[in-house]
């Protein structure tokens, strides 16, 4: 599934195609604004969305071996909640 897939997923919910897009952009945008503020984002059920700090470490280039330096960043990451997690474990494919 990806973005214009779930736009008609909540479209046959809202009604409008448009109305349907500018929910799924807020809720995308809200997530994203939480993120940039390193605050947590936590969808009972669902999942939860943190922001990361990676430190810097020393890596290899692959083609020369050479080692190079990798700086430190902050990286989101999602953490599924039981619900989810349930829910893909017992999926019939």
């Amino acid at each position: 599934m990806n973005k214009g897939d779930l736009v008609k997923a909540v479209e046959t919910v809202v009604g409008k195609k448009k109305t349907a897009e500018e929910a799924v952009n807020c809720v995308l945008d809200a997530i994203t604004g939480a993120l940039k503020k390193e605050e947590a984002v936590t969808l009972v059920g669902f999942g939860s969305f943190k922001v990361y700090k990676r430190a810097a470490r020393t890596g290899r280039n692959p083609q020369t071996g050479k080692a190079i330096k990798i700086k430190a960043k902050k990286v989101p990451k999602f953490t599924a909640g039981k619900k989810l997690r349930d829910a893909v474990a017992t999926a019939k494919k």
